[in-house]
C-alpha cells in the first residue's frame, strides 16, 4: 500500500529525474489580494506566468498545501457529507515556465501513472477542451485514447482575472459498483469517475472584461489531488478511509472516548478535515478573528468543536488533536512542529471563548425551540443569538440542520439591517444633517496634500446647534462647508487638520478639527467673529500640527511593517487613530506580545527612522499598485486610481493620508502600551517625534 508519504516521494522523485527543481510548499497566505487563501498549486506562480517575476527554474515540481473555504473556492459546506470534499488538501504539481508544453505535460503524466505507479490504462479516461485539437491529438498518440471534449469544465483559472488556459484532465474509474457516468454526462457527479490529474496549458491573461491576451510564455500548470491519489492507490472509494485520515480519526477517538460508527461518521470526517485547515493556517500565521481569512478559520474551528459536542465531547478538541497532526504530517511540513506551541495556544484560547458562547447560546435556543411552528426558527431569535451571544447565522443553521429546522433568513437579515442603521444613526452625529443637504456640491480638496496658503474659498453652508443658519457670531460653535479647502478632513484613521478661517486679515473661525460628511469637508470650531454664507474666506492650515500628524502617520506604516516582521506576516491593521505625534494602532494577533517582541518592534521602527529612508507619495492604477504588492486595508473600497505610500524598501501601502518625505523626520518612536481590545485583536499606542 502506498501511503501519503510514499506518494509524495514517488511524485517528486519522478519529476526531479526529469529535470525539475523541487521546491517546498508556499504559504497558505497568498501574495494576492484577490484571494483569501492559496486555493491551488498555481497561486504562488501567478506572477511568473504574467512575466512580472523570474522563475526559480524552467521546470519545477512541488506539493502545495491549499485551503478552499471562502470566496469563489469554497467547499466548506460539503465537507463530511461525502468522501471527496476537503477544506484543506495537498496538490501535487509540476510546472513548466516556457519550457515543455502540451506534449511534454501529457507524456509525463501518462508515463508516471501507468509505467511508474502501475495504474491500469483501461481505468483512465482523458478529456480536452472543445477547442484544443492539439491536446486531443497528443492523447491519441501517447495513450491511444480519444479525449472527451468538454467546454467550460476544461478551462481553468484561479480567479475571475489573471492567467488561464485550456486544460486536459485524467479521470480514474472506481468501478461498476460505484454509480455515476462519464465526464460531461448528466450523471457525472455520481462518483464512479474521479478527476485525479489536471494538465493546464497556461497561455492567456484574462482581464476584467473577459478579454484574453497571450502570456509572454506558454506555461504548464498541473494539479493532482494527493487525497484522491491515496484513495485510488489504497483501493478506497472514500478519501477519509485512507491511512492519514484513519490515523487522525484514531486520535479523535482517543480524545473523545468515542469510536467511529455509521451514525457519527460525518462528525469524524469534519473534525479530521478541519483539524488540518486550522492547524496549517495558524502555523502559517493566520489568526482567528472576525474578518477576512481569520474569520474563515474561526468558523472552521467552531464547526469542528460543534461536531465534537455532537460526539458528546465538550472540552478542548483541536488543541489536543494537534500533536497527532504533527505526527502524521510534520515530516513533510516542518512548520507544524516548529510553531506547535504557538498554534496550540491560539487554538486553546479560541476553544475556551467559543465554549462559553456556545453554552449560553444553546440555553436560549433550547428555550425557543418548543415555541416554533412549521420547523422554522424565527429570524428574531436567530438575530438575538448573533447579537447577544455571537452566534453567526451559519452556526445556528448547522445546529438546526440535524433537527430538520430552518431559519427565517429574510427576517434575520432585516433585523441585521435595522441594527446597522441604528448604529449609524448613533455614531454619525452632525453628519446626518449634512447628508440631508443634497444641494451642496462635494468640496474640492485637491490642495490637502500641499496646502495652498493663498487659497480663496466661498462659504456654502453653516450648521449651528442642529440647524442650518445664514450667519454665525463670535462664540458660536459651528461647522462650516466651503466650496474648496486645503484642510485634510478626518479620514482613514487620521484626525483632521486644525487651523483658522480668515476674512481678510481677521480670524472668523478657529478650526479645532476638519471632519467629513460624504464628500463635504466640515470645518468645526468656535467662531471668532461674524461669518456668513456667501463670504469669501481664506482657509489656513496649522502646519505645525499637520507636520506632527504626518510624522505619526508614516510611523504607523513602519509600525505595521515591523509587526509583520517580528510577529508574522498575517498581522493586519484592524483600525487606527493617527493624531499629532500620537498613534493608536489595532491589529490582528491572537495573544499578548512579549516584552522582547515589543522591544524588537520598537527597535526596528527606530532603525528605519535613523536610516532616513525616502518616503514616496505616488498615484497609480489599482492594478499597478497590486503588482507592486501594496498593502490594502481589509474591507476598504478603492477606486481605479489609488495613492501609494512607499517607505524605502520596508513598507508599501495604499493610503489617502498625509505623510512626510523622509523617515528621519519622525525623529523617534516609543511604544507606550500593548493590550487586547477584543478576541484576536490587539492595540498598540505609540508616541513619535518630540513626544517620544
Amino acid at each position: 500500500m502506498m501511503t501519503y508519504d510514499d506518494i509524495r516521494k514517488v511524485f517528486l522523485n519522478y519529476f526531479e529525474s526529469h529535470g525539475h527543481k523541487i521546491v517546498p510548499s508556499a504559504s497558505l497566505i497568498p501574495n494576492d489580494p484577490t484571494l483569501l487563501f492559496t486555493v491551488a498549486g498555481m497561486v504562488p506562480w501567478k506572477n511568473i506566468f504574467l512575466g512580472t517575476e523570474d522563475a526559480p527554474a524552467p521546470r519545477v515540481a512541488d506539493v502545495q498545501k491549499c485551503i478552499r473555504a471562502g470566496g469563489k473556492h469554497n467547499d466548506l459546506e460539503d465537507v463530511g457529507f461525502d468522501g471527496r470534499h476537503h477544506t484543506f488538501f495537498e496538490m501535487l504539481g509540476n510546472w513548466s515556465f516556457g519550457d515543455y508544453f502540451k506534449a511534454g505535460a501529457i507524456e509525463m503524466s501518462w508515463d508516471l501513472l501507468t509505467n511508474v505507479i502501475g495504474i491500469d490504462p483501461a481505468r483512465l479516461i482523458v478529456t480536452a477542451h472543445e477547442s484544443d485539437d492539439e491536446a486531443a491529438a497528443i492523447w491519441k498518440k501517447v495513450a491511444g485514447k480519444d479525449a472527451i471534449r468538454l467546454g467550460k469544465d476544461n478551462w481553468w483559472s484561479a480567479g475571475d482575472t489573471g492567467p488561464c488556459g485550456p486544460c486536459s484532465e485524467i479521470f480514474y474509474d472506481f468501478g461498476e459498483n460505484v454509480p455515476g457516468g462519464l465526464p460531461g454526462s448528466p450523471d457525472e457527479d455520481g462518483g464512479r469517475y474521479v478527476e485525479i490529474w489536471n494538465d493546464v496549458f497556461m497561455q492567456y491573461d484574462r482581464d476584467a472584461n473577459g478579454n484574453l491576451t497571450p502570456l509572454p510564455k506558454k506555461n504548464v500548470d498541473t494539479g493532482a489531488g494527493l487525497e484522491r491519489w491515496a484513495a485510488m492507490l489504497q483501493g478506497k472509494i472514500d478519501n477519509y478511509d485512507t491511512d492519514l485520515f484513519r490515523n487522525l480519526k484514531h486520535a479523535v477517538s482517543d480524545v473523545t472516548g468515542v469510536r467511529e460508527t455509521d451514525e457519527n461518521r460525518t462528525s469524524f470526517k469534519v473534525i479530521t478535515d478541519h483539524l488540518r485547515s486550522v492547524g496549517f493556517a495558524i502555523a502559517d500565521g493566520v489568526i482567528p478573528s472576525n474578518s477576512d481569512r481569520g474569520y474563515v478559520i474561526r468558523r472552521i474551528l467552531r464547526r469542528a468543536m460543534r461536531h465534537g459536542q455532537m460526539l458528546g465531547h465538550n472540552g478542548a478538541l483541536l488543541s489536543r488533536l494537534y500533536p497527532a497532526l504533527v505526527e502524521q504530517m510534520g515530516a513533510a511540513y516542518p512548520e507544524l512542529a516548529k510553531n506547535a506551541a504557538h498554534v496550540m495556544e491560539i487554538i486553546t484560547n479560541e476553544e475556551n471563548s467559543f465554549a462559553d458562547m456556545l453554552n449560553n447560546g444553546m440555553k436560549l435556543l433550547e428555550t425557543e425551540l418548543p415555541k416554533i411552528h412549521g420547523n422554522v426558527l424565527p429570524g428574531t431569535v436567530a438575530f438575538k443569538l448573533f447579537d447577544t451571544y455571537g452566534f453567526p447565522l451559519d452556526l445556528t443553521q448547522m445546529i438546526l440542520r440535524d433537527k430538520n429546522i430552518t431559519v427565517d433568513v429574510a427576517r434575520f437579515e432585516s433585523e441585521m439591517a435595522a441594527q446597522k442603521e441604528r448604529s449609524r444613526a448613533n455614531t454619525r452625529g452632525t453628519k446626518i444633517f449634512w447628508e440631508s443637504r443634497t444641494d451642496l456640491p462635494a468640496t474640492i480638496d485637491a490642495a490637502k496634500y500641499a496646502p495652498d496658503e493663498n487659497m480663496e474659498s466661498k462659504v456654502l453652508a453653516i450648521l449651528r446647534g442642529g440647524e442650518f443658519v445664514d450667519s454665525a457670531d463670535a462664540g458660536d460653535e459651528i461647522e462650516v462647508a466651503l466650496d474648496k479647502t486645503n484642510f485634510y478632513g478626518t479620514q482613514g484613521g487620521q484626525v483632521g487638520d486644525t487651523g483658522e478661517i480668515k476674512i481678510g486679515d481677521t480670524t472668523a473661525l478657529n478650526v479645532t478639527e476638519a471632519a467629513r460628511a460624504d464628500g463635504i469637508v466640515l470645518h468645526r470650531g468656535v467662531a471668532a467673529g461674524k461669518i456668513s454664507v456667501g463670504d469669501t474666506v481664506q482657509p489656513i492650515v496649522n502646519m505645525q500640527n499637520r507636520a506632527a500628524t504626518a510624522r505619526a502617520h508614516t510611523a504607523t506604516h513602519l509600525l505595521q511593517a515591523a509587526l509583520r516582521r517580528v510577529l508574522n506576516t498575517d498581522v493586519e491593521q484592524r483600525g487606527s487613530r493617527v493624531a499629532p505625534d500620537s498613534v493608536r494602532f489595532d491589529f490582528s494577533f491572537g495573544r499578548a506580545m512579549t516584552d522582547d517582541e515589543k522591544a524588537a518592534v520598537e527597535k526596528l521602527v527606530n532603525e528605519w527612522i535613523d536610516a532616513d529612508m525616502n518616503v514616496a507619495h505616488e498615484e497609480m492604477s489599482i492594478e499597478t499598485a497590486k503588482k507592486r504588492g501594496a498593502m490594502a486595508l481589509f474591507g476598504e473600497k478603492y477606486g481605479d486610481v489609488v495613492r501609494v505610500i512607499t517607505a524605502g524598501d520596508v513598507s508599501c501601502e495604499l493610503c489617502g493620508g498625509t505623510h512626510i518625505n523622509h523617515t528621519g523626520e519622525i525623529i523617534r518612536a516609543k511604544i507606550n502600551k500593548e493590550k487586547s481590545i477584543s478576541s484576536g485583536i490587539r492595540r498598540i499606542t505609540m508616541s513619535v517625534g518630540a513626544l517620544a
